[in-house]
């Protein structure tokens, strides 16, 4: 017989809360160690779940640290995003999201400290901000802004230049992080084709308002 549809809601609902618990606790837990030598019992205890519950989402930890590493990169992208709301230049919007990374790696200490605990490299991974950035790099091809002829080799440098800069945050937070995201977007802008002039006006331009 059919669940009637309000105890399916319910159900769902719940479901869905459950599977949440656990990856804020894989988040926590990801920032605080980097999951090392966590068990499976100590997070569903985090989650205030049973551990039956764990296996009804997850097939071990290894799935859920990379779900919880990609509902961070999503949450962290999309605050970039809404920053850079209106801007419809790509090469602008390019050059914003590379000096906001670093800006928001402050506003979001836990995000960082989940990649520089587990690997730093995720966040070039298929979630969060790369979509962003081919989707940056392939418009701005399209509209004559930007010449290079290779898009993977400009991915592969821009994808670099973000994971050094966040490396810096991560190691040297004494470091002027905001001036050396500026002059990596400008480089990184000059590399794609635009002139060295341009290049530094975009990078130093001030960024929109928090909304």
């Amino acid at each position: 017989m059919p669940m009637p549809a309000l105890r399916r809601n319910r159900f769902e609902r719940r479901r869905a809360e459950t599977r949440q618990a656990l990856v804020r606790a894989a988040r926590q837990i990801l920032a605080e160690s980097g999951g090392v030598g966590v068990s499976v019992h100590a997070i569903a205890e985090r989650a205030d779940v049973g551990l039956g519950s764990f296996y009804n989402h997850f097939t071990g930890k290894p799935d859920l640290f990379d779900v919880a590493v990609a509902d961070a990169l999503e949450e962290y992208a999309q605050a970039v995003d809404e920053r850079l709301r209106g801007v419809d230049d790509p090469a602008e919007r390019l050059a914003g999201g590379v000096r906001l990374s670093v800006r928001m790696a402050e506003s979001y200490p836990e995000i960082m400290e989940m990649l520089c605990r587990s690997q730093l490299g995720r966040i070039c991974a298929g979630d969060g901000l790369a979509p962003r950035a081919k989707r940056d790099v392939e418009e701005g091809m399209a509209a004559g802004r930007f010449t290079v002829v290779d898009p993977v080799i400009a991915l592969t440098v821009l994808n670099g230049s973000l994971l050094a800069l966040l490396e810096l945050w991560c190691n040297q937070p004494e470091a002027d992080s905001d001036q050396a995201a500026g002059t990596m977007a400008a480089m990184i802008l000059h590399m794609l084709g635009l002139s060295p002039e341009e290049a530094r006006e975009l990078a130093r331009r001030p960024l929109p308002a928090a909304a």
